[in-house]
C-alpha cells in the first residue's frame, strides 16, 4: 500500500470517530458531508482551550515569584506543554489511537484509560464551574477578603433579584450556552472560538494601554522583579505559582478531537506549535502588564481590581471593556471545554454503546447534566484562587506533564528517544515534587 492510500485510509477511519462523522451529517439530511477543520479554524479551537480563565490568576502569579521568575515559569511551562502534547501526538501514530484515553490505554490497558478519563471528567467540570465564577463576579460582583466588588450590572442597574448571581446565570446558560453545545463536531466551534479569542485580545490590550498610560504618568511603582522571602511559609507559598501556571495550559484532552476533524492530520504539530506560541505571547502579556498596573495590590481573580476608580480618564469605561469582554470570551470557552468531557463521561459510563452524536437522549442528558452540575458548584467554590491551586495540583498537573511522560517511560511500541525519557523524568520530578509541595501549602494556609 502505498503512502497516499495509507494516509487516506487513517482519515477514513478518523472520520468514522468523530463526534458527528462526515457521513452521518449527510445520512441525517443535512446535504452534502462538510469538508475537513482548516489550520485557522484548529488554532482557534485549541487556542481557545488553552485561554480560558487561566489567564486571570496570572498576575498574582507574578506577584507571588516576582517579575523575572514569573515570566520565566510561564516560557518554561509552555516549552513543557509544546513536548508533552508532541509526545501524545508521536505515540497516537503506531497503534492508531485517535484520543489521549486510547493512547493511555495502550500504554496501561483499562485502568490507564479510566485514571486518564476520571481527571478529563475532574478537571473539565473545575474548569466550568470557575468560568460559572467568573460571570458571576463580572456581572454580579464578589466579595474577597470582606470587600464586596460590585459587579457590572449592580452598578448599571442596582441590587435586585434579576442582577443576582444565580439568575443571571440561568439566563446566560440558555440564550448562549445551550445553543453552542448542541453542536456534536469540535470544528463547528471555530467561529465562537474565533470571537472568543478576539475578545481575549480586548481585554489584553485595554490593560496594556491603561497600564502605559499610567507608566507615563508615573503612578506605578516599580515592582518587585524577585520574590520576597521571609520564612518557610513565604518559601512555600512560593511553589503554589506551579500549579495555577500548569492548569492554564491544560489542553491535551482536546487535541485528538480537533486531529480527527483536520483536512490533514499531519498538520497538527504546527498547530500545536502556533497555538502554544500565541498563547504564551498573550500570558506573558498579561501577566508582566496585570502585574505592573496593580502590583502587590494583584488580587488572585485580576477582574476583581476592575472595579474601583484607576487613576484614569474614563475609568469606569475601561473597567466595563475589560470585564465585559473577558467575560464574553469565558462564556464562549465554556462550550469547547464541555465537548470533551461529556465525550469522556459517556466513553466512562457506556462504553459499549454506539457513538453518542447519534444517540439524542444520552446526548441531551450528559449535556444539561454537565450544565446543572458547574452551576451548583459555583455557590460553593469560595475563591477562584483555591480553585486553580487545588486543580492544578493535582489532576492537571497529571494530564498536562505526568501522563504523557509515562507513557513515554512505558514506551509500549519502542519508539522512545534516550532524550524523550530524560524529559519525561525531568517532568514527572517537577510537576509531583511542585504540586505536594503546592497542597501542603495551600492545605496549611486554609487551617491557620
Amino acid at each position: 500500500m502505498s503512502a497516499s492510500q495509507s494516509e487516506h485510509q487513517l482519515a477514513d477511519e478518523r472520520t468514522l470517530l468523530l463526534p458527528t462523522s462526515q457521513n452521518e451529517e449527510a445520512q441525517a439530511g443535512f446535504g452534502k458531508p462538510s469538508r475537513g477543520a482548516s489550520f485557522p479554524g484548529s488554532v482557534f479551537n485549541l487556542s481557545c482551550t488553552v485561554i480560558g480563565s487561566g489567564i486571570m490568576s496570572l498576575p498574582a502569579t507574578l506577584n507571588i515569584l516576582g517579575l523575572i521568575p514569573g515570566v520565566a515559569l510561564i516560557i518554561i511551562a509552555a516549552f513543557l506543554t509544546e513536548a508533552s502534547i508532541d509526545f501524545l501526538l508521536r505515540f497516537s501514530k503506531p497503534g492508531s489511537a485517535f484520543s489521549y484515553g486510547d493512547v493511555m490505554g495502550e500504554a496501561f490497558g483499562k485502568v490507564g484509560k479510566f485514571l486518564l478519563q476520571s481527571c478529563v471528567i475532574i478537571n473539565n467540570i473545575g474548569s466550568l464551574t470557575v468560568y460559572m465564577i467568573i460571570i458571576e463576579d463580572v456581572l454580579s460582583g464578589s466579595t474577597s477578603n470582606g470587600v464586596h466588588h460590585a459587579g457590572i450590572l449592580e452598578e448599571s442597574l442596582g441590587v435586585h433579584w434579576w442582577t443576582g448571581r444565580a439568575f443571571v446565570l440561568i439566563v446566560l446558560t440558555v440564550v448562549v450556552i445551550v445553543p453552542l453545545i448542541c453542536f456534536k463536531r469540535i470544528d463547528s466551534l471555530r467561529f465562537t472560538s474565533a470571537i472568543s479569542i478576539m475578545l481575549a485580545v480586548v481585554f489584553l490590550v485595554a490593560v496594556i494601554v491603561i497600564t502605559v498610560y499610567k507608566l507615563i504618568l508615573g503612578s506605578i511603582e516599580a515592582p518587585a522583579l524577585f520574590p520576597s522571602v521571609t520564612g518557610l511559609t513565604s518559601f512555600l507559598n512560593l511553589f503554589t505559582a506551579f500549579p495555577v501556571v500548569v492548569f492554564a495550559y491544560v489542553c491535551h484532552y482536546n487535541v485528538h478531537s480537533i486531529q480527527n476533524e483536520l483536512e490533514d492530520s499531519r498538520r497538527m504539530p504546527a498547530i500545536v506549535q502556533t497555538t502554544v506560541a500565541l498563547c504564551a505571547f498573550v500570558y506573558v502579556m498579561t501577566g508582566v502588564f496585570g502585574f505592573l498596573l496593580f502590583g502587590e495590590s494583584t488580587l488572585s481573580d485580576l477582574l476583581s481590581n476592575f472595579d474601583t476608580d484607576l487613576g484614569i480618564p474614563y475609568s469606569s469605561v475601561f473597567n466595563d471593556i475589560v470585564r465585559i469582554s473577558y467575560a464574553g470570551h469565558i462564556l464562549l470557552v465554556y462550550p469547547i471545554i464541555l465537548f470533551p468531557l461529556r465525550l469522556n463521561l459517556d466513553s466512562l459510563l457506556f462504553p459499549s454503546a454506539r457513538p453518542l452524536a447519534s444517540d439524542n437522549v444520552r446526548f441531551l442528558l450528559f449535556s444539561s447534566g454537565i450544565i446543572v452540575i458547574t452551576l451548583l458548584g459555583a455557590i460553593f467554590i469560595p475563591s477562584i484562587w483555591v480553585a486553580f491551586e487545588f486543580t492544578g495540583a493535582t489532576v492537571g498537573a497529571l494530564l498536562a506533564f505526568i501522563f504523557p511522560a509515562c507513557i513515554v517511560l512505558k514506551d509500549p511500541h519502542g519508539i522512545a528517544w534516550k532524550k524523550d525519557k530524560i524529559l519525561s523524568v525531568f517532568m514527572i520530578i517537577v510537576a509531583v515534587v511542585s504540586s505536594v509541595v503546592a497542597i501542603y501549602s495551600d492545605a496549611y494556609s486554609l487551617l491557620t
